[in-house]
């Protein structure tokens, strides 16, 4: 274990946007030194026509390039990259990883949904040992990862094919959605919520852009993280009395993740009702805060320890 903080680098594909963390570490804790996103809708391209393609691998890597060496240049020693749901459903996946270790001389990692559960709850819990019964759930654009961990046991992990940008593009069709398009989103949540993880949290925590974005329209704002039914309502009720545009520019958002809130203000929804739940806790931390504090913990073979860390582990 080093004794002065390192500086630690992850990178995740996900189906909205492709994000960056550099962050230096001491122990359990991060200290971020650069996060920023680009918007690639990297899922919905794989939904229209089921691979990348040249352009937007070429978009891809570029960007990547670009993340990489921002990393390197604020003294990242390790730079993680990793593929989430939209890649391991392309059907040039092989040509993506092609490219993007051609482009960057770093391997894309493309993750199971197992790992990115586990990696997502070492972030939350900062790598430490749990101490109840806790869910972490990352809501992304067209899956969400569930990971269930107590202070006994291993963590258990499942995924499911529920995103804010499926359920938007199978079930909106009016900006703001209406009264039926809502009902659509209801049902196929709750039917794909019917196969989660069965488990009795005493805590449920939900971590990614939509949950986050979803504190910024919801009553008291970003700095209050707990969303309960009541306030998630408020939230939804905002969110459809103006198109996209307007809210976007009302409570900066951004424009493509704006059009899909509603959905995942309805899967919280969804969630807190399939676990008997009143509330949910947002976290800004994730898989990518997991990324870093496991790759300092580890090294480079991560993903074969990965299964027997994500419940946490003493410093001391």
């Amino acid at each position: 274990m080093n004794s002065r903080p390192t500086v630690g680098a992850s990178v995740d594909l996900g189906s909205n946007s492709v994000h960056l963390l550099v962050a230096a570490v001491a122990g359990h804790r991060l200290r971020p030194i650069i996060d920023e996103s680009a918007f690639l809708g990297l899922g919905a391209a794989v939904d229209e026509r089921a691979h990348l393609g040249t352009e937007a691998r070429a978009e891809l890597v570029t960007t990547l390039q670009r993340y990489v060496s921002t990393a390197h240049l604020v003294g990242a020693t390790t730079v993680t990259l990793m593929g989430t749901e939209p890649i391991r459903r392309a059907a040039d996946a092989a040509r993506i990883v092609s490219d993007v270790e051609a482009g960057t001389g770093i391997p894309l990692h493309v993750l199971t949904h197992e790992e990115e559960a586990f990696l997502t709850l070492i972030g939350v819990t900062e790598g430490r040992p749990v101490t109840h019964e806790t869910l972490v759930v990352d809501i992304g654009g067209g899956s969400s990862e569930f990971c269930a961990v107590g202070p006994r046991g291993h963590a258990r992990a499942a995924g499911l094919r529920l995103g804010c940008n499926r359920l938007t593009t199978r079930h909106v069709a009016h900006d703001p959605p209406t009264p039926d398009d809502i009902a659509a989103m209801t049902a196929a949540a709750d039917l794909a919520l019917a196969d989660a993880i069965d488990v009795r949290p005493r805590e449920i925590v939900a971590v990614g852009g939509t949950a986050s974005n979803l504190l910024k329209v919801a009553p008291g704002g970003v700095p209050d993280t707990i969303l309960t039914r009541e306030r998630l309502a408020a939230a939804l009720a905002t969110l459809l009395e103006r198109p996209a545009a307007e809210t976007s520019e009302l409570y900066g958002v951004n424009l493509k993740r704006a059009r899909l809130l509603p959905a995942g203000a309805t899967i919280v929804d969804a969630l807190l009702r399939r676990y008997g739940a009143t509330q949910v806790r947002v976290s800004d931390a994730g898989m990518r805060e997991g990324a870093i504090l496991i790759a300092d913990h580890v090294g480079r073979a991560w993903r074969d320890r990965l299964d027997s860390l994500a419940h946490g582990w003493r410093t001391a």
